[in-house]
């Protein structure tokens, strides 16, 4: 090799570790702006799992229109589905269907609001195949039969802050002051803040128009992918309800943080001088049948009950008188509830799991105090130890899948 070649290489090398150092520079310089919606600069860094992604809108019927433009055919409960496949390849058995929570998306299972890891991305690295839907009325679902279908905000921004993001300003409930996992202040005016309001949308108020469309695009979506986990955040744990009651086959476990689903009732307010509820979900865990045992053929036939007193640290229950019908497909469904302290849900999930029992389910139900895992409110999946959450989930779902002696042998998987 002759000097002028050696040279112009020594000059190309100097250059690439140049350009390299600045583009390091460069990026260290963005890090910092790459919060809440900053992130989508194309400087900042993605940090979600590689994946490949395929999308379709499952379910759906025909209703005639009404007039004008729109009297002719029109397509409605569809329901649209994101497939996420890792891109180094499947290595889970089973897929894991997400269902979002009330005045939110799919969207809410991808990045947090600080642009870390989200539950998709989580399990995407760690192999699995992941579907991510948007429940009818709502995002990518939007409804063609927008009479059954009325829509009203989804949370005021007080009751985001209050409720969700920074609950210790507020000290509705007792264990309010405990929360302090929310990236940034939680408070209006906060970038992750925003960013976070961002995403609260409109939900539908015809709750028993959601549950028949869901019921039954969610079956056909779970009788296409096979048996796989369902797992659901709050308002949401109404769907893996249904599909445990319609479809029970393709269920291999429902996974639930802090369900939303009370039996009966619907808590009147946050504000503790206001106790009490809304009588709601007369089929009692929803608003639309269940196959009860006895069968019920119309809800006033389940006779119901206030059990205990109804108090800032433990709210009222409302069950069956005995003897009781039971639910035997939802209660054939493995079941987990998450529920953490700082959370109003701490309150009264209790009410979820003491039904469940009732109707002649075996439920699981973890306080993640109880795991080391602190501090954490209602949207725990987006919060600073999410990942910490989705591991005890990928804990159960091995658990649930190969057996607790099995799983001790598998704890290089985790």
């Amino acid at each position: 090799m002759g000097p002028c070649v050696g040279l112009a290489l020594w000059q190309v090398l100097v250059f690439v570790v140049v350009y390299l150092a600045g583009l390091s520079s460069a990026t260290s310089q963005t890090q910092a702006p790459c919060v809440g919606a900053d992130a989508l600069a194309p400087s900042c860094q993605s940090r979600e799992s590689l994946h490949y992604r395929d999308f379709f809108y499952i379910g759906g019927r025909y209703i005639k229109g009404t007039s004008g433009p729109t009297s002719g055919a029109i397509l409605v409960d569809q329901i649209y589905v994101e497939k996420l496949t890792p891109a180094t390849g499947v290595l889970q058995p089973k897929p894991v269907v997400f269902v979002h929570p009330g005045g939110t998306s799919g969207a809410s299972w991808l990045n947090t609001p600080d642009n870390r890891k989200g539950f998709a991305s989580f399990f995407l690295g760690l192999g699995y195949q992941v579907y991510l839907l948007d429940t009818q009325g709502v995002g990518r679902s939007s409804e063609n039969d927008i009479s059954s279908f009325p829509l009203t905000p989804g949370s005021t921004i007080e009751e985001v802050e209050k409720g969700y993001t920074a609950p210790e300003t507020a000290n509705l409930y007792p264990t309010a002051k405990n929360h302090n996992k929310w990236p940034g202040s939680g408070l209006r005016g906060d970038p992750i803040f925003e960013a976070f309001a961002g995403s609260i949308i409109p939900v539908t108020t015809n709750n028993v128009a959601l549950e028949n469309a869901v019921r039954v695009a969610g079956c056909k979506l779970l009788s296409i992918i096979g048996p796989a986990f369902v797992l659901a955040h709050s308002f949401g744990s109404f769907a893996p309800i249904l599909w445990s009651n319609d479809c029970p086959q393709f269920l291999l476990g429902s996974i639930n943080l802090e369900p939303a689903n009370t039996p009966f009732q619907l808590f009147a307010s946050l504000d503790p001088t206001k106790l009490g509820s809304f009588p709601t979900r007369p089929w009692g865990l929803v608003n639309t049948r269940l196959d009860y045992d006895p069968p019920v053929s119309d809800p006033k036939e389940l006779q119901t009950q206030p059990v205990g007193q109804d108090t800032r640290e433990l709210r009222r229950c409302i069950l069956q008188v005995e003897p009781v019908h039971k639910l035997p497909k939802i209660a054939s469904v493995p079941y987990l509830a998450l529920t953490s302290n700082a959370s109003v849900h701490v309150t009264w999930d209790h009410c979820v799991i003491d039904y469940l029992k009732q109707v002649g389910g075996n439920p699981e139900w973890l306080f993640l105090d109880d795991l080391g895992i602190t501090g954490n409110g209602l949207f725990m999946h987006l919060e600073l130890n999410n990942l910490e959450i989705a591991k005890v989930v990928h804990e159960w779902i091995l658990k649930t899948l190969y057996g607790e002696r099995s799983f001790s042998k598998l704890g290089q998987m985790v």
